[in-house]
């Protein structure tokens, strides 16, 4: 799983070189197994997270799917889930979701995160808007973040004018006065940083739409800051080309002075934290950042003892899993989980 590998190797501290300069002798530029390797010609040799299954109505879980392209000049697309309408009454809460993969793999189409967001869709009542934001190298940062923000826009406009097969269910079935962002890992940082985008710029550029975020939920979210690992460091260097540093807000929340942190734009955040993650004492600290600066919104942690970064993604029906999704249902639909 792409999410446990990155644990894996924040927490060594070091990067695998077991595949370095094995494709023909073919000078190696940066090697970020077990992900990818990209290579001085700049091709990119990824490791997972490719494969890619269609869109359809699930046989277990009655959840429909269907693919939208939100942009054809970046090629940015989603993928949308509407579970089952029989004996649901009203309209459906909205999830914009933004998958894990160190930024660099997995998909919105891949098994992996097809078979979650039919499984969440099925437990939460939500519609779900998975999103297949651009990845790093090929679209180094901020590419995924202005990608998030294209598709936060995207959902908003066609919760009232939705024509086609997925978008036009947002219109029909969707409650976008309970409109809620989440990710796991990197997604979980995508996400964050979406909503701290929408509550300090969120309409005040010309066409964009001021989203009404009901909630955030960061699924063992990928955050560094102090005592970063110099591996850490440096793949982190890779995903933004140099751009921003570890003591950046973008990946060290923490370091955001209080005042941004009251205008984060959601009155309501989950974070979750598994117990042997390695990026959990940045995760706890988050919570602690946002409970103390003065914002208003209601903070929970949600933690699982004896388990590795993003170990919900995996088996669906473990009894940790299942309470895991429980979890984000039920903070989705407001109830004690």
């Amino acid at each position: 799983m792409a999410a446990l590998a990155l644990l894996l190797l924040l927490a060594l501290g070091e990067g695998a070189s077991a595949l370095r300069g094995r494709a023909d002798g073919e000078a190696v530029k940066f090697d970020f197994t077990p992900f990818l390797i990209q290579y001085e010609s700049g091709r990119v040799q990824r490791f997972m997270g490719t494969s890619v299954v269609p869109p359809s109505v699930d046989a277990r879980t009655g959840v429909a799917s269907a693919d939208v392209v939100v942009d054809q000049g970046t090629g940015l697309a989603v993928r949308l889930y509407r579970p089952s309408t029989r004996g649901r009454h009203g309209r459906l809460p909205v999830l914009l979701y933004f998958h894990g993969g160190a930024f660099v793999v997995e998909s919105a189409f891949g098994p992996v995160y097809h078979n979650y967001l039919n499984a969440l869709a099925a437990r939460a009542g939500v519609i779900a808007v998975s999103v297949n934001y651009r990845l790093a190298p090929e679209h180094t940062l901020p590419a995924a973040y202005d990608d998030s923000w294209t598709a936060l826009q995207w959902v908003l406009s066609n919760a009232s004018r939705g024509s086609g097969s997925g978008s036009s269910w947002l219109s029909k079935y969707g409650d976008m006065s309970r409109l809620f962002v989440g990710g796991d890992s990197a997604g979980g940082n995508i996400a964050h940083n979406l909503a701290m985008r929408a509550g300090q710029q969120g309409g005040q550029d010309a066409g964009d739409i001021r989203p009404p975020i009901k909630g955030v939920a960061l699924l063992d979210p990928y955050f560094l800051g102090g005592h970063a690992s110099a591996w850490a460091e440096r793949a982190w260097g890779f995903i933004c080309a140099g751009r921003y540093g570890t003591e950046h807000p973008y990946v060290d929340p923490m370091a955001l002075p209080a005042e941004a942190w009251r205008r984060l734009g959601a009155a309501r955040v989950l974070v979750t934290r598994s117990g042997q993650d390695r990026l959990g004492p940045w995760q706890g600290a988050y919570v602690d950042a946002l409970r103390g600066s003065g914002w208003g919104g209601k903070a929970r942690l949600y933690e699982t003892p004896g388990e590795g970064h993003c170990y919900f993604l995996n088996n669906l029906q473990s009894p940790k899993a299942a309470m895991h999704m429980a979890t984000v249902a039920a903070f989705v639909n407001h109830s004690p989980s």
